[in-house]
């Protein structure tokens, strides 16, 4: 009986040590996937309670993964940061960037922007559709221009609403406000305020830098901008953006509750005063701040007094220093060396100065990493820079880049209602397009002065023009002395060759009376009588001399009319002056000098009456036969289809601007002022000369296509309905002489 005995103990020991072991095995695997111990009675509880269990072991293992890897990302960004740092170990202001105030996410982001590149997926962005604030201070034709480059780079990354405050002179004020009004890009607002009202703030400080008075115009911004807006991106003119705005804006998140102005280092050594000898420059915290790019906490500023603040540093200085080197800059670096917990370091990509001799090269490490170029050497593209070339280029991507595509919403439609008016299915849809069309126009291109002469008889010669007609440019200002207004129909590329080309040319270079006004390129058309108009506009003497830039007007025909005005008492009367127009078929010509010395050329067919083999009836009506003879002003009648070109009050009516590319835009212009009663006045001792040139491609399309031509004849009778409908009986004679042609 002992035998049964001992085998079921044996048995039962045995069971018993599987147990125990399969228990231990159990806890050991536990312990070892869950880091915590697992009782054994876990495994009879109910289901539900075994799935909350596991749910809580599993959220307790991924925070602890979220722990690791944030130490280890500090680590990386630490050892990266030190890495980063050149040798002479004075290069970077860190030890009084964080403030006392700074916690442990701070100190993560200070370390972090001592690294000079970006990590993508960290960069900080704006809330979307968070209004972005930039302010720019602009002042004279140069910097007019430069700042369109610094808009475009801006625009061709954006992703949010922006909103650009304007501190301007009067014409950098007409020519932005013109630009942004006709460039009509969508989410953009923009605001101006007069530097006349603000030069008071800073004209007590003697500056030898050559931005002048503008260039210390930041320091007044708290005073200048709105009193509800609180913060706002500054910029310096000579800035390229290569990423999106957004990002820079993101980091007033980062500022510290004291923390005002945020700044990237100096990256020349200017103010550490070794250039050379005797070299004194103002005070500042190690190498100092530039101020090309600044992130201005406005509501801040004001809560502690910066007007106040930084004219007591100015003023503190200036007994020792005399004068400010570098502008504003010096002032701002004075009155961080004394409020070093006020300034927030921006990492050096933000603001990559292409100065001679800095240390711009340690701003990036690839391509991706560039934010911002600055170009802060008067040299500005000729600047010495390993990578110069690379970002001569960037700049001239935007310099060149086609405006119209950064208002790609609005492409080509100034208005969504005005469009649907349009009949799409109407054969002439293209034509009507065009006259609502809006096109971007840049006034002023080049440097412009006018002194208005005391006896009120002056006179502006106005025409427009293409990039195929550039060649006559020197030789119309070598004929005519007086002020000129152009309006130049061009691509962004094509306007920056003829800055080239007048900048080269030393007969352009010595007028500064001459008005360049760029009617940026858009649509299939050429819209001459829009593009005369932003000439005609634009006009600043009380008499204007309505021409083509194909004709050169005879030697001393500016004085002439000027004599003429008078003579013909056209400040009391309405007149138009005609000025006859004769042609050569010749490329070198020996400009006749006077009018006998014209007839004989005409008589030996060196020149013809214009368009008397072609178009007779356009200029017909002038009388040459009597103006060969004539010693005295005659008037003449207006006649279908005549188009002379005239010396009319700067009031007279514009152009329509329904025609575009070949016919009538001209024509129509003339009836109008037939309509407004002016009397045709044919000067008999002036003359104009076309001078050839190759078909215009509008004019072989109004040769080629019948349907040009029948768009045509539409829009030319409803010309006459709008005149009939704006002069009354008046003008049905011009609707009866179309008829009888």
């Amino acid at each position: 009986m002992l035998c049964p005995c001992r085998g079921k103990l044996k048995l039962l020991v045995v069971s018993l040590s599987f147990v125990i072991l399969f228990t231990w095995l159990y806890l050991l695997v536990g312990n070892s996937e869950n880091g915590r111990s697992l009782l054994l009675s876990a495994c009879l509880v109910e289901s539900t309670e075994a799935r909350l269990l596991e749910r809580d072991v599993l959220a307790s293992r991924v925070r602890e993964v979220e722990e690791e890897n944030r130490q280890i990302r500090l680590q990386l960004s630490q050892s990266q940061g030190l890495a980063a740092q050149p040798a002479e170990g004075n290069y970077g202001n860190q030890q009084w960037v964080a403030s006392a105030d700074t916690g442990p996410e701070d100190v993560e982001n200070t370390a972090e922007e001592r690294a000079n590149h970006s990590e993508c997926s960290r960069s900080p962005t704006a809330e979307k559709c968070e209004l972005i604030h930039v302010a720019c201070v602009c002042a004279g034709h140069n910097a007019s221009r430069d700042v369109v480059t610094l808009v475009k780079s801006i625009l061709f990354h954006r992703r949010n609403p922006l909103h650009f405050h304007f501190i301007t002179d009067t014409v950098a004020n007409q020519i932005l406000s013109t630009l942004f009004q006709s460039w009509m890009v969508p989410s953009v607002q923009v605001s101006f305020y007069d530097a006349d009202e603000l030069k008071s703030e800073v004209s007590w400080i003697p500056n030898k830098h050559y931005s002048g008075i503008y260039g210390l115009m930041k320091l007044t911004l708290t005073k200048a901008l709105p009193s509800n807006l609180s913060k706002v991106i500054v910029l310096d003119t000579d800035i390229t953006f290569a990423t999106d705005i957004a990002e820079l804006w993101a980091i007033f998140r980062k500022f510290t509750e004291k923390q005002v102005i945020g700044l990237v280092e100096n990256q020349s050594d200017w103010y550490l005063g070794n250039l050379w000898k005797n070299h004194k420059p103002w005070p500042a915290l190690g190498r100092g701040f530039n101020t090309g790019v600044i992130l201005l906490y406005i509501e801040r500023l004001r809560r502690i007094g910066w007007e106040q603040m930084w004219r007591l540093t100015a003023e503190r200085e200036l007994m020792s220093m005399l004068s400010t080197s570098l502008a504003d800059q010096d002032i701002f670096n004075a009155f961080i060396k004394q409020n070093p917990v006020l300034v927030h370091q921006l990492p050096c990509f933000w603001n990559v100065q292409l100065s001679d001799h800095t240390r711009s090269e340690q701003c990036y490490t690839e391509v991706s990493d560039l934010k911002v170029i600055h170009w802060n050497s008067p040299k500005k593209l000729r600047v010495k820079n390993k990578h110069v070339e690379f970002f001569r280029n960037l700049y001239l991507t935007f310099l060149e880049y086609d405006g119209n595509l950064l208002r790609r919403e609005l492409f080509g439609c100034p208005s969504q209602a005005t469009l649907e008016e349009l009949d799409e299915d109407d054969q002439c849809y293209d034509f009507r397009r065009e006259r609502i069309m809006v096109h971007r126009v840049h006034l002023y291109f080049l440097q412009y002065e006018y002194t208005p002469t005391d006896d009120g008889t002056d006179i502006t010669l106005v025409a427009q023009f293409s990039m195929d007609r550039l060649q006559m440019l020197e030789a119309i200002c070598k004929h005519w002395e007086g002020p000129i207004s152009l309006a130049l129909y061009m691509s962004d590329a094509e306007a920056q060759q003829f800055l080239r080309y007048a900048q080269a040319s030393e007969v352009l270079k010595n007028r500064k009376n001459v008005g360049y006004h760029i009617v940026y390129k858009e649509g299939q058309f050429y819209p001459v009588n829009l593009v005369r108009n932003v000439a005609l506009r634009n006009v600043n003497t009380p008499y204007v001399f309505l021409t083509d830039v194909d004709f050169l007007p005879m030697y001393g025909l500016y004085d002439y009319l000027r004599k003429s005005i008078v003579q013909l008492d056209m400040a009391n009367t309405k007149k138009a002056l005609v000025v006859p127009a004769f042609e050569t078929l010749r490329y070198r010509l020996s400009f006749p000098k006077s009018k006998a010395e014209l007839l004989s050329m005409l008589d030996m067919g060196t020149l013809y009456t214009f368009r008397y083999h072609v178009w007779t009836k356009g200029h017909a009506p002038t009388n040459y036969a009597k103006w060969r003879t004539a010693t005295t002003p005659y008037k003449v009648e207006w006649e279908a289809d005549f188009e002379p070109y005239v010396v009319v009050r700067r009031d007279c009516p514009e152009y329509d601007q329904r025609f575009v590319g070949f016919g009538w835009n001209k024509v129509s212009h003339i009836m109008e002022l037939d309509a407004q009663e002016y009397d045709l006045i044919v000067l008999p001792n002036a003359f104009m000369i076309h001078m050839p040139h190759a078909p215009s491609f509008d004019i072989s399309k109004f040769r080629s296509s019948p349907s040009y031509r029948y768009c045509l004849s539409t829009l030319k009778d409803e010309f006459h309905q709008d005149l009939s409908r704006k002069y009354g009986s008046a003008a049905l004679k011009y609707l009866t002489a179309q008829r009888n042609i």
